[in-house]
């Protein structure tokens, strides 16, 4: 009869044991659920003048009121999935993200040529430039969940060098990320510049040479901006796009993806928003 009696309590104390852990794992994933971001995709147009022009804005819905934005500004291909993803994965980092349009109508590139074409005007014209992207920020704001006393651009390519101009002209952004962009532009003013500036390089890229660099950090120096500058060795142009070297090798340019450069820039980049927007 004891040995019954035991046997019964073991049962009984094991049968709860497993209840516990069961309850545990209920636990643990009904806490994952309610963590995990809730992310809402919205695809949206608004207009300049006769161009109509493509967004794609993203935030997670489980967090509420109002919180730092980040436009995301393409590279000279256009708007694609690439300057999406990137806006993705700020929506799950906390931010309302807009990845924007900076040519409209639909233009997008699928080679140099084009990119090239598409690209040039605005490194010739930066107020039109400018008010392309004055645009994008107006129609973000109309976001509730944006605080507009916190809001910041990531670049990258054309994205990065037209960011740095931004800041350049004044553009009120609390910060400027740029990523393997082109860092020449407009004069640089103490009055104007607004923004904390993060320029993410690749140390290897032909396209924005060492003399570039340098003139890049007197020139920011001379007006005593805030800025870090961080270069990588081994990495090139267009470092942090994991189709660049597909696309380096098929059009022959000095293009590539560096896995180490990419995730130290993203660390970065967090990094620096922490701090920017405490």
């Amino acid at each position: 009869m004891r040995i019954f009696q035991k046997a019964g309590l073991f049962l009984m104390a094991a049968t709860m044991m497993i209840a516990c852990n069961n309850s545990g794992e209920e636990s643990k994933k009904e806490e994952q659920t309610m963590t995990a971001p809730k992310l809402k995709e919205e695809n949206i147009r608004y207009k300049i003048d006769s161009l109509t022009m493509d967004g794609y804005v993203v935030y997670d819905e489980n967090i509420t009121g109002k919180r730092p934005a980040v436009l995301v500004v393409h590279e000279w291909w256009g708007l694609n999935d690439y300057a999406k993803s990137r806006a993705k994965q700020l929506a799950e980092l906390g931010y309302i993200a807009m990845a924007i349009d900076m040519y409209g109508n639909g233009k997008r590139a699928d080679n140099p040529t084009d990119a090239g074409a598409l690209s040039g005007p605005f490194y010739t014209d930066p107020a039109m430039a400018k008010k392309h992207f004055d645009a994008a920020v107006a129609k973000l704001k109309e976001y509730a969940q944006v605080d507009t006393a916190n809001m910041a651009g990531i670049g990258y390519c054309f994205g990065g060098g037209m960011l740095l101009n931004f800041a350049r002209m004044g553009e009120p952004l609390k910060g400027v990320v740029s990523f393997h962009g082109s860092l020449l532009g407009t004069p640089a003013d103490k009055n104007l510049l607004k923004s904390r500036l993060l320029v993410l390089h690749g140390n290897d890229d032909k396209f924005v040479d060492q003399a570039q660099v340098a003139a890049f950090k007197k020139q920011m120096d001379s007006i005593g901006a805030n800025y870090k500058f961080i270069g990588y060795d081994s990495a090139t142009h267009a470092f942090s796009n994991p189709n660049a070297t597909a696309v380096g090798l098929k059009f022959n340019i000095p293009i590539a993806y560096n896995a180490a450069a990419d995730t130290a820039s993203w660390n970065e980049m967090k990094l620096f928003f922490k701090e920017l927007f405490k």
